[in-house]
């Protein structure tokens, strides 16, 4: 069946399908994903558990990615850095989009429920429409607070992968949420700075759309500064030591130090590298997390005992 049009080069439709998956996006989720689980245990975590957990949550990020395609195809059309895409080159059709979007999130449901359980598939279903649905098709397009009202989807991961292995809510996998959740603004942000004329001739009302740039900065330098603060909550709960905290306050003065830069720059100089720190933080906060995890249980179990 012939998906794309004659472009010149040889289609490969697998390739417009995985486009629509936003693999990049996939991976950072599957990441904090796992350090719930991880976390959520001081033993070895059962196959079904991680295995058909990370699958399952895997295909529904896919899922709500793909529909996020169909739904900001026109969108997607208008700005630069997205026309590319499969749908507005007409590589794929919405229904198309669509179908596979569905296919992925009922395949999701059914793992998630057969080898996992209800409270996993339940609030992976429930961060997949509220990626896909509340946010692609009303908050972005309604609110400058779009990011910050349907950051909560973004940051459902790290708690999906600590019911996938306990099967209940910790307040601990609340805690990783409530970082996500912080750190997603100022993320974002930096990006809708650099990208703030592709957003405008969209008629996406991102903060500096709709606020300028000056304000934005602002706000991107307060959010990191609650974010040094938040971070700093699971030393505090005992969920972690001294190592994550050395980690996190090394990590937090590097996002404070680009903040600042950024907020004393020039128009969207540093915007971008603002950016690229802001993925690579979060990457690194989680890891330290899952190193002061693994290194408290080898002191307990080989050198305190």
């Amino acid at each position: 069946m012939a998906i794309v049009l004659d472009t010149g080069h040889n289609a490969v439709p697998w390739r417009d399908y995985l486009a629509l998956c936003k693999p990049k996006v996939v991976a950072l989720i599957l990441f904090t994903a796992l350090a719930g689980m991880l976390l959520s245990t001081e033993g070895w975590m059962p196959f079904n558990a991680w295995f058909w957990g990370l699958l399952g949550i895997a295909l529904a990020a896919s899922a709500g990615a793909a529909l996020n395609h169909w739904v900001d195809e026109e969108l997607d059309a208008r700005m630069p850095r997205t026309h590319q895409r499969p749908l507005p080159q007409g590589r794929l059709s919405g229904r198309q989009a669509v179908t596979f979007a569905l296919a992925l999130a009922a395949l999701s449901m059914l793992i998630l429920l057969v080898f996992v359980n209800v409270l996993t598939a339940a609030l992976t279903f429930a961060s997949m429409v509220g990626y896909a649905v509340i946010y692609s098709m009303f908050l972005k397009r309604s609110t400058p607070q779009n990011i910050v009202l349907g950051g909560a989807a973004g940051a459902a991961p790290p708690v999906l992968g600590w019911t996938a292995v306990s099967g209940e809510i910790h307040s601990e996998a609340l805690l990783l949420f409530l970082i996500i959740f912080v750190w997603t603004p100022p993320h974002f942000w930096a990006l809708a700075i650099r990208r703030v004329d592709e957003y405008a001739h969209a008629g996406v009302p991102m903060l500096p759309v709709a606020y300028g740039i000056a304000f934005t900065k602002l706000h991107i330098l307060l959010y990191a500064i609650l974010l040094v603060v938040v971070t700093m909550m699971p030393f505090v709960a005992l969920m972690s030591g001294v190592l994550y905290l050395a980690g996190a306050i090394a990590l937090g003065l590097g996002f404070l130090y680009h903040a600042v830069k950024l907020y004393r720059a020039a128009g969207d100089q540093h915007a971008m590298r603002t950016f690229g720190y802001s993925i690579f933080y979060l990457s690194a906060l989680f890891a330290f997390l899952l190193l002061d995890h693994y290194a408290r249980i080898f002191l307990r179990a080989f050198v305190l005992e």
